[in-house]
């Protein structure tokens, strides 16, 4: 967000929030009220705990139960919007109210939200603003973003709890679906030998080649290609953390990337979906290791 203008006496400007819970199907129309009563911003939020997947590129995936916020300015006429906005016929609203909120340090309340990040027992992330302890742990450096993965979500902590308990230590290693590299950039600094990650949208390798050099990783290290790009090669390690629909789809592409006797790591995939991503790849594993997290699931196994 940018800076908030101060009057004269130099007291913060207030800004107003109009807060209301609808339905997905009234989304669009409640947003479009909200944009045209001159809201200079508008969020969405879950209002029930349902967990939606990391979307497809182009895909802006929507909860069924939803909060719908617009940021106003302090001199709107509130009042006026709220009343366009009740007993509307072309919405139904569960709830609606609002909330004031004063000028702050906008920059400093986002960092101070975000903390460095343990996952087994030596691997841990730090955001760059961190003091960093001089110790031997593996430490990589991310700062949360709007997208791809920073260690927050379960399904790359769990991939990040099995890199450190199982180090690629001169392994051939691939990341499927990448994001922000941080999974390649964890194998990197674990000792792999050479990681090859890619992702269907060109953004994520972005996202990965920026965090390569945060962390300082040795460019031939970490290759990074669009999924058509990957070269013909197998790999000692392959991690796929997708969704389920993808790995399914994808199962015989990504279980020939895997050496025999080499490991593959799924994650992505929530609990209630375990038969599925089971029956797509238990009969070419062995060794098959479930590790729940929350609603989240990560599978891992030996090629057979």
């Amino acid at each position: 967000m940018s800076a908030l203008a101060t009057d004269n006496t130099d007291k913060a400007i207030l800004w107003q929030q109009i807060i209301c819970r609808t339905q997905k199907s009234d989304q669009a129309a409640l947003s479009e009220a909200l944009d045209n009563a001159g809201a200079v911003s508008i969020t969405y939020q879950d209002a029930a705990d349902q967990p939606v997947l990391e979307p497809l590129p182009g895909e802006t995936p929507l909860w069924d139960d939803i909060i719908i916020t617009g940021l106003f300015k302090a001199d709107s006429a509130i009042a006026a919007i709220l009343f366009n906005l009740r007993d509307n016929p072309l919405w139904q609203l569960k709830s609606l109210h609002t909330e004031v909120l004063e000028e702050q340090n906008w920059e400093r309340a986002w960092m101070k939200d975000f903390h460095p990040m343990q996952f087994g027992k030596n691997l841990w992330i730090y955001p760059s603003w961190a003091n960093i302890p001089n110790d031997d742990s593996v430490k990589i450096l991310l700062d949360p973003g709007l997208a791809f993965g920073t260690g927050t979500h379960p399904t790359t902590a769990l991939c990040l709890e099995w890199l450190d308990q199982y180090p690629p230590t001169d392994k051939q290693v691939i990341d499927y679906g990448c994001g922000s590299g941080v999974l390649a950039v964890a194998a990197a600094k674990l000792g792999a030998k050479s990681i090859d990650a890619t992702d269907i949208d060109p953004q994520a390798l972005l996202a990965t080649a920026d965090n390569m050099q945060r962390n300082q990783i040795d460019p031939t290290l970490i290759r990074h290609y669009l999924p058509e790009q990957l070269p013909q090669c197998t790999a000692d390690l392959l991690i796929a953390n997708i969704l389920l629909g993808p790995l399914v789809e994808l199962a015989d592409t990504l279980l020939n990337l895997v050496k025999p006797n080499g490991y593959l790591v799924l994650s992505g995939i929530l609990a209630s979906q375990k038969e599925a991503i089971l029956s797509a790849y238990s009969a070419q594993l062995t060794q098959i290791e479930l590790k729940q997290s929350g609603d989240w699931l990560r599978i891992s196994g030996k090629r057979l």
